[in-house]
């Protein structure tokens, strides 16, 4: 067979549904494996993007009871560890998905949810072949679980009642899968890999059924991707994961190359916030053995080669502002540098959606910018700035001058705050509120906590200059005064009335409220059940208006129009409906 590279895997899931257990399983796999980084991600969820070679040798030994004997011509897989919250397709190879063969991973008790559903949009639009996993069958009521046993063997040991719980949950994971328009088909049944998705009961956390996943994975790539594993001759092209400072080192480049190679001394092209730079390699180095590119420590073995699929640390001079997601690009002439220029200033130009008026987003990386701004843009925040790096006072200035009180926010993804920019919150008087977190989700469950808290604030700053609608009803035997001001005692019984309002009978204007007054005291407003006098100008009692009358208290129109989106209670509405009535037999359009 021709010379081909080790195939790129993905692993996508919903949040805890068992991502990370798999890739911890598959690093610890051989002799040399490693501890596991569960402890280390924030909240449990992987938050970077990170890389782990597994060499041919250990899947030839982990897989062989399946094969019967027959080996892979793979030299092994590159797995890529996606963000729990953010989707592969912002890392980026000649326009298509880096990956080439993904991982959905679900946990077969709780089925699609909606990072799966997103997941598989994914998969769909980025045409990339990927296998299901279904996760966590050890949770299955009587389901006899064996370290590393495949599942080909495991489904023969296992009782009527654990086969019958699995079956039921396996065909509702299935018929979930359909209504979103995929043929599943669990793996040892079916037929035809490009008409059907294989499905691979697994254990993540006891290696149940890995091997049959792995094997699946390797099979499909050898059958369907053979002509694009071969992409390994010519110029290197890669994905920066990770941008890093290194003890001896200085600035570093973690990186994923995926087509070509790269060796010592190749003139490089960059992308950064400014747009495309060239610099020269200083030194490579790869991770050793199983270990995974951010745990590797002084694992790392320095090299003057690197063919793809292959992840690698890159030295060099000039690295200051290389964003994070962006492709790395290999040159040899003038030409290819200045074709390689533009695309990486073609790069460099973020792909978000900014508007006049909105709320400004940060991360630490370009594909975590783009995440963030992805999930708010569906559920329909607008975004007025969005850039690399920690929060400056540049951006508390950008949400200080919003003109919605809702866009005064600042959302940061794996990044922090300048401490002048801190202090300039701090000392606003505009309510701007910072969020950060390592965890997409848990920035937007955080935003919108806030958002429906400043909407009651606003609601109640709003209430206390807006004059509601309100009802009264003269008392009888309460007359204090008949006119020049006519001073009457008043039941309110609905809304509130406040001092200067205008009263209506019967449609028509009557008079307007001067004054309110219980006991001795002298008040604004009165709200709705209580007992008070007011004295009324432009009426007299026993010719405008009797004891015993109802009257309407108007409002304004402008004021109308704002009280129609707010929360009234029942009566209040009622009541405005009433005077809507009365004032669009004058004007249609009245507090429209």
């Amino acid at each position: 067979m021709e010379k081909t590279r080790q195939p790129i895997i993905a692993i996508l899931g919903h949040v805890d549904h068992g991502k990370t257990s798999l890739l911890d399983h598959v690093r610890s796999l051989g002799n040399e494996s490693r501890s596991s980084v569960m402890d280390r991600e924030a909240g449990g969820i992987t938050q970077h993007i990170g890389a782990t070679e597994v060499p041919a040798k250990i899947l030839n030994d982990l897989c062989g009871p399946l094969l019967g004997g027959k080996t892979f011509d793979s030299p092994g897989l590159l797995f890529i560890d996606t963000p729990g919250h953010q989707s592969f397709s912002t890392l980026r190879s000649r326009g298509g998905a880096l990956a080439d063969i993904a991982i959905l991973i679900v946990d077969i008790s709780e089925g699609c949810k909606p990072q799966t559903i997103e997941s598989l949009r994914i998969l769909k639009e980025s045409k990339t072949p990927f296998v299901l996993a279904a996760n966590k069958v050890d949770r299955i009521h009587g389901w006899n679980t064996e370290r590393n046993r495949a599942m080909a063997f495991s489904i023969r040991n296992q009782t009527k009642e654990a086969i019958g719980i699995f079956d039921e949950k396996y065909w509702k994971l299935i018929g979930q899968l359909a209504e979103h328009g995929f043929n599943v088909e669990r793996y040892d049944k079916v037929k035809d890999f490009t008409k059907e998705i294989a499905l691979v009961p697994i254990s993540a956390k006891e290696g149940e059924g890995v091997q049959d996943l792995l094997a699946v994975v390797i099979g499909l790539a050898e059958r369907y991707l053979s002509d694009k594993l071969t992409d390994i001759e010519g110029l290197g092209e890669g994905t920066v994961l990770e941008v890093k400072e290194e003890r001896g080192l200085g600035k570093t480049l973690d990186v994923i190359l995926h087509r070509g190679s790269i060796k010592k001394g190749d003139e490089i092209v960059l992308v950064t916030n400014d747009g495309g730079i060239s610099t020269r390699v200083k030194g490579m180095f790869s991770p050793r053995g199983m270990s995974e590119m951010r745990d590797a420590g002084n694992r790392w073995d320095d090299t003057d080669v690197v063919n793809a699929a292959s992840g690698v640390k890159i030295s060099a001079v000039n690295l200051e502002g290389v964003l994070a997601g962006t492709t790395l690009r290999v040159v040899n002439s003038e030409k290819e540098r200045k074709i390689a220029i533009e695309s990486a200033n073609k790069e460099s130009d973020l792909s978000i959606e900014l508007n006049d008026d909105g709320v400004c987003i940060k991360s630490d990386t370009v594909g975590g910018l783009e995440a963030l701004a992805k999930e708010l843009q569906n559920i329909g925040v607008p975004i007025r700035t969005a850039s690399i790096g920690r929060v400056s006072r540049k951006d508390v200035r950008s949400v200080d001058n919003a003109q919605n009180p809702l866009h005064r926010i600042i959302m940061a993804f794996s990044t922090d705050i300048l401490v002048d920019a801190q202090n300039e919150i701090n000392e606003s008087e505009k309510n701007i509120k910072f969020i950060n977190s390592d965890i997409i989700y848990r920035i937007l469950e955080e935003y919108e906590e806030w958002v429906d808290i400043r909407n009651k604030e606003i609601e109640e700053e709003n209430r206390e200059d807006i004059v509601y609608p309100g009802r009264i009803r003269l008392l009888p035997d309460h007359t204090f005064r008949a006119s020049k001001p006519a001073v009457v005692g008043v039941r309110v019984i609905g809304g509130k009335i406040h001092i200067g309002q205008k009263l209506l009978k019967d449609g028509v204007r009557i008079g307007r409220i001067k004054s309110i007054r219980s006991g001795q005291e002298s008040m604004k407003e009165s709200d709705q059940g209580s007992e008070v006098a007011v004295s009324i100008e432009g009426v007299t009692i026993g010719r405008q208006i009797e004891e015993g009358d109802e009257l309407l208290v108007d409002v304004p129109e402008s004021h109308a129009r704002k009280l129609v989106k707010m929360d009234l209670t029942a009566t209040e509405k009622e009541i405005l409906d009433e005077l809507m009535i009365i004032h669009r037999k004058d004007n249609h359009f009245w507090g429209r």
